[in-house]
């Protein structure tokens, strides 16, 4: 499942990307910039990754006024001994790759009313509350352009809305990115009531697993709905 993982990941930046115009091909890395938007913004190694690829990426990155990230999954047990630090990165955040096989629907108290967004008025209120919930932005030229296999859920409580999601599909495989509640609605199940209901709208739409990336932080809500950890992944920016 870790190869399925990365690739809805990369597939999703990729779509955001060619959607606005903002996806772009290196002979040794992809990467995807969005002008007035703080994400996707990835560089990503076709390949497997060494000094002189890496050399070449910092060059890069160095050369964009546009903060980039590079995601780095350890899936061959390389041992770079803090190349990416020498080469003035520096650890921005960890995540960890996880998937469940999607064979049972949850049961749970529908207290949100969550729906996909369809109007101008549902992207306007997506993007005000998304950098809430996660602290940076999305471009609403991003939701604008969206395409069929990308979707984007808003999440209401008492007609307020408090989360979001979204959903990529890629083959069978149902990929989970930007679920979050806002601060005054933390701590209440909100996060996880969005999950099961995106996890049940990928059953819906026949997918035979779901995949996310997961804060360490926040891996434990979805440890208890079911998914598993597989990888990890090291995100860097350049050491200002």
């Amino acid at each position: 499942m870790t190869n399925k993982n990365i690739d809805n990941l990369t597939s999703l930046w990729k779509t955001v990307g060619k959607s606005v115009g903002s996806y772009f091909e290196e002979p040794e890395f992809n990467y995807c910039i969005v002008n007035d938007s703080e994400w996707p913004n990835r560089i990503w190694f076709k390949n497997k990754v060494n000094i002189k690829i890496l050399e070449a990426a910092v060059r890069f990155m160095s050369q964009k006024s546009i903060g980039l990230t590079i995601p780095y999954w350890d899936i061959n047990n390389d041992d770079f001994n803090g190349l990416f630090e020498r080469l003035n990165l520096e650890l921005k955040f960890m995540q960890v790759g996880m998937s469940m096989k999607l064979d049972k629907k949850f049961d749970f108290n529908e207290r949100l009313l969550i729906k996909q967004i369809t109007s101008s008025e549902d992207i306007n209120e997506w993007v005000d509350i998304y950098p809430q919930a996660f602290g940076y932005k999305i471009s609403k030229e991003v939701l604008i352009s969206s395409d069929g296999n990308t979707k984007y859920y808003l999440a209401f409580l008492d007609r307020k809305p408090i989360g979001t999601a979204i959903v990529h599909y890629t083959k069978n495989i149902a990929g989970v990115h930007g679920v979050g509640v806002i601060p005054s609605a933390r701590r209440k199940g909100f996060a996880e009531e969005i999950m099961k209901y995106v996890i049940n709208e990928s059953i819906d739409n026949e997918m035979e697993y779901s995949t996310l990336q997961a804060s360490e932080m926040g891996k434990g809500i979805y440890l208890r709905l079911g998914y598993l950890e597989d990888f990890t992944i090291n995100n860097y920016v350049l050491r200002k």
